[in-house]
Parts: C-alpha cells; structure tokens; sequence
C-alpha cells in the first residue's frame, strides 16, 4: 500500500467523483473516504436536510470544520468531496496545506444533469435545472483551480476515469 498518496476529486454534483474514488481506491490500494458521508455520520442528518434546516451558509460552516477535522487525522487516502466544497478558499488551503493533490473531474452539464435527474439522492442545490445549470456555470471557474484535471468523456464509465487517474499521475 502507498503511504504518501493522498487525492481529493472535485467537481460539480452528479459527475461521479464519489464513483471514481471508489474504482481509484481500488486501484491504488488506499483507503476511501467521501465528504458528505464523513459530515452526515458526525451530523446524524443527511447533506440535504441539514442545508434545508439549517440553511447553505450553516451547512458550508459544517462541511468546512468536518473537513479540517478530517484532514487533522488523515493518512494516505482518496477523498471525494462535495460539489461546492472546493469553492470555498480556506478548503482549497487546508487541501493544500495537508498535501493533499487535487483532481477536478469535469463534464457538459448534461451529463451531470442526467446523472442528477436519475440519483435517488436528494440535492437541494439542484432540484430544478435552470438552478443547477446557473450554479454549474460559477463553480467552473474555481473547479480549474486544481492540480489535475480529467475530463469524463461520454461512453468512459466510472472505472475508465479512476484508471486514467492513476496511468496518468501514477504510471
């Protein structure tokens, strides 16, 4: 197992990056952990009922001290963020700051909106298009902040990106 690697995917909601870690964690040996899923087990709530409770600016609050909170105690690892996580500067910092190496996974927006149309999850940042699409349009220009950047082509499944990741910046 490789003890230094240590990946966080970033992208809009419904380009799989929470797919995609799970096929690179394969592939790498490492372990995989997503965003949401660390904040909702400390929260006991889902993503969506917190923002829709308590509001977005409390849920970024959240979602930012669970994630320095797990950047404290992390070792070699593949992360899956949430689609607006990296928008916020003090988590590319702390991304940074830990070692961590960023990946934006991108796609059209109709490929993302498909994928969201289809999901039995709930995204309160996505229940109509227009919305998500204006939303999908902003993030793109912090999205290209990152270190690598991969782009999930149509007819490429999950597995073809993660190997792709890993041919590329782990030949």
């Amino acid at each position: 197992m490789k003890t230094n690697i240590k990946i966080a995917l970033t992208g809009f909601m419904g380009v799989g990056k929470s797919s995609v870690a799970r096929h690179l964690a394969q592939i790498l040996r490492l372990q995989r952990v997503d965003l949401d899923h660390f904040i909702e087990a400390r929260d006991g709530r889902k993503v969506a009922e917190i923002i829709d409770k308590d509001g977005l600016e409390s849920y970024r609050a959240i979602e930012s001290e669970q994630l320095e909170r797990f950047l404290r105690d992390s070792r070699a690892c593949i992360l899956s963020l949430g689609g607006g996580t990296y928008t916020i500067e003090s988590n590319r910092k702390l991304l940074k700051d830990h070692g961590f190496t960023t990946i934006w996974l991108e796609s059209t927006f109709e490929h993302c909106w498909l994928n969201i149309s289809f999901s039995r999850k709930d995204r309160p940042l996505a229940r109509d298009k227009a919305t998500a699409r204006q939303l999908f349009d902003d993030r793109q220009k912090v999205y290209c902040l990152a270190d690598w950047h991969f782009i999930v082509r149509p007819g490429f499944t999950s597995f073809d990106v993660a190997r792709s990741i890993a041919d590329e910046i782990f030949p």
